[in-house]
């Protein structure tokens, strides 16, 4: 007997040998069958496959990490350059790794905290007060896009996913610009028109937002489609980068909100 799926036909399973032994095997007596229906269902801890559990305790770890390295930076704010320049790299190796690893995952987040809390230190220098607002209007919005994702008023489609993907590209490409002129000229793109820079601050969290929608839809296919536990920590990955990224956007549109203090 051969199976039509090429996987299949390479395990002995599903050899003529296999198959044979199966077939000649004795059937089970009634004390382990009675054993196999009392046994407790396979748990996905158990299966070695993903699980929500699972992702919500590799999460916990990064930003554990994360929030440590942030308040190393907020002591220390010239170490926010070393986990600027840290977390880019690391961002990008994980980003283009085939498969999720662990240390590196974890030291991107103990690095992108250091640069969160040399960053948060600057802000709150200028801004009193700036860094809890920004918390709690990230928590906020990331509660918001979870219960839109959870209660199907935005549905992650083909479509929504390529036309986040192009504007998250636009946004990225008006970053460098921006980043340009603030090195060469005296240009700031963001905060030189009060007006420019509010609509764009919103966007971007908006931006940020529906990228967490996408990392929740990552959780639930995977869970969902029984992905081997390790890409727990891709999720953890994901979910930890793009709620820095909110976070960060929410500093920025706070501080234009504020204007000059």
């Amino acid at each position: 007997m051969r199976s039509n799926n090429p996987v299949f036909n390479r395990t002995e399973a599903f050899s003529r040998g296999g198959y044979a032994t199966f077939r000649d095997a004795p059937p089970p007596s009634a004390e382990q069958l009675e054993t196999m229906y009392a046994a407790p269902s396979a748990t996905p801890l158990r299966t070695g496959r993903m699980s929500y559990d699972d992702v919500v305790t590799k999460t916990g770890l990064t930003f554990g990490l994360l929030f440590i390295g942030a308040g190393v930076g907020w002591f220390i704010p010239a170490l926010m350059w070393v986990g600027l320049i840290g977390g880019l790299v690391l961002g990008l190796v994980n980003a283009f790794k085939r498969e999720p690893s662990p240390p590196l995952i974890l030291a991107y987040a103990a690095l992108e905290g250091l640069f969160v809390g040399g960053l948060s230190w600057l802000f709150s220098a200028r801004w009193g007060g700036i860094v809890p607002q920004a918390v709690l209007a990230t928590l906020a919005v990331a509660g918001a896009a979870l219960f839109a994702y959870k209660s199907g008023r935005i549905r992650v489609t083909p479509r929504f996913t390529r036309g986040l993907l192009i504007a998250g590209g636009g946004y990225l490409v008006f970053c460098l610009v921006n980043l340009g002129l603030v090195a060469f000229t005296d240009v700031n793109l963001r905060f030189d028109n009060p007006v420019l820079g509010l609509v764009i601050g919103a966007f971007a969290v908006g931006l940020a937002a529906m990228f967490l929608i996408l990392d929740f839809d990552f959780v639930d296919q995977g869970v969902r489609n029984g992905l081997p536990d390790k890409y727990s920590w891709t999720a953890a990955f994901g979910l930890t980068v793009t709620m820095v990224w909110l976070y960060i956007e929410m500093l920025r549109l706070l501080a234009i909100l504020r204007g000059d203090e």
